[in-house]
């Protein structure tokens, strides 16, 4: 399973209604809205990065009130449990 965490920075009059816009696109497993640099940040789980960047470049970054978007691909999850938390 490929993991990508995508920040959105988008227009501020727009983040309320993008949140949920964003939610009901398939294959978004997540979305928060946050403070800094960006403003929205979607959590992807895809099968292969083909499919991430459609997701990105067709379905995000054409909604209306994003502005730019930045994805990372997640190599590896840590845990507590890993350091014996």
């Amino acid at each position: 399973m490929l993991n990508a965490i995508v920040l959105i920075k988008a227009e501020p009059q727009k983040v309320a209604v993008l949140g949920p816009a964003l939610a009901g696109i398939y294959g978004v497993s997540e979305v928060y809205s946050v403070t800094g640099d960006e403003d929205l940040v979607a959590l992807l789980h895809s099968n292969d990065t083909e499919q991430v960047a459609q997701l990105v470049t067709e379905k995000i970054s054409t909604l209306d009130g994003v502005l730019d978007t930045r994805t990372l691909i997640a190599f590896r999850q840590y845990n507590p449990s890993d350091i014996g938390f």
